[in-house]
């Protein structure tokens, strides 16, 4: 069986090729795909090869964000059937993914479009990176970086009864969208007074909880000193290159900062527990809550694309800073 698949095969180089699709092991699922979801930050680290990306290893696959339909599942699956729809985590942007099964989950509300699903991957990440702040009701909150992760994040922020909720990204159109989803303010970290806004709407307090989802070193800097006494940073986003000095007595030590890894593979694989939920009941919260209208992905799409139309998305990924942040791949009629 054969199948399209993005493939990076050199630096700043993504091509559609075709190629076989693996035989199904015993535990194993074949879904074709409907859409997958561009993963800016991940995939533009990986495809430029920076550094902690996997290196300059070529060709490379990803796509770990997407929905599509089970056509054929192993001996030993019991979780999805065939027909199914199902999000597939850690697959490739492909027209067929052979997942293991854990990697899927099933999604049973027929109400939820498989456009909206097809987000809900990447969500769980920006839902992950909240649950470590230990967020409790009325403590103030900001996001640093407005990606896809972001705008779930403030959202996530939202339901969780965070007050003010302060969004921070260069991109004037993303704060604005961050208003709309649930922040309270929207400032430019490029500000020479940026640390003051924030900390002139937490009343001089400094933000109790941020989840810093920008993988800049820069922004995590800023990120401390908008920090208050015992405040928490969730560091959601991959900081590749440290080249912004931390003075780690005066900005952690001394006033009590938790700084708190939060790496997706960093969670429970089999049982949740409070603030740290497995992959498959994080999900499964996220498609209630779409089901439910209280998260909305539709003002987070920016334009759905035919694989065909790779190398330029790619290269526009590589070189353009005002990238759109919600684009899919459309592989339905690949």
């Amino acid at each position: 069986m054969k199948s399209k698949k993005i493939v990076f095969t050199a630096p700043h180089k993504a091509e559609l090729l075709e190629v076989d699709v693996p035989e199904l092991k015993e535990n194993e699922v074949l879904s074709e795909m409907e859409y997958t979801v561009v993963s800016g930050g991940t995939e533009r680290a990986n495809i430029m090869a920076m550094p902690n990306s996997g290196g300059n290893k070529f060709p490379k696959s990803l796509g770990y964000c997407g929905v599509g339909r089970v056509m054929q599942v192993g001996s030993s699956v019991t979780n999805v059937a065939v027909g199914d729809r199902v999000l597939v985590y850690h697959g490739n942007h492909m027209q067929y993914n052979v997942t293991p099964d854990v990697k899927v989950t099933k999604v049973e509300d027929d109400s939820i479009s498989s456009l909206d699903a097809a987000f809900v991957i990447i969500a769980s990440m920006g839902l992950g990176g909240v649950r470590k702040l230990e967020l409790e009701l009325g403590e103030s909150a900001m996001v640093m970086g407005l990606g896809l992760l972001g705008m779930f994040a403030v959202q996530f922020l939202r339901l969780s009864g965070a007050y003010p909720i302060i969004a921070a990204d260069l991109n004037p159109s993303r704060r604005e969208l961050a208003l709309k989803l649930g922040a309270d303010y929207a400032f430019d970290p490029s500000e020479p007074d940026f640390v003051e806004q924030v900390k002139a709407v937490t009343k001089g307090t400094g933000v109790r909880a941020t989840v810093e989802v920008t993988g800049v070193s820069a922004a995590m800097k800023q990120a401390l000193e908008c920090a208050s006494w015992m405040g928490r940073i969730s560091l959601l986003g991959c900081t590749r290159v440290s080249d912004c000095a931390v003075d780690y007595y005066q900005q952690v030590h001394r006033p009590g900062v938790k700084l708190i890894g939060a790496h997706n593979f960093v969670r429970p694989k089999v049982e949740s527990y409070p603030h740290h939920w497995t992959h498959q009941d994080d999900c499964k919260a996220i498609l209630d809550l779409i089901a439910a209208g209280r998260i909305q992905v539709e003002p987070i799409v920016s334009r759905v694309v035919s694989p065909e139309d790779c190398t330029e998305i790619y290269n526009q990924l590589c070189d353009d800073p005002a990238f759109p942040m919600g684009t899919v791949f459309d592989w339905r009629d690949t």
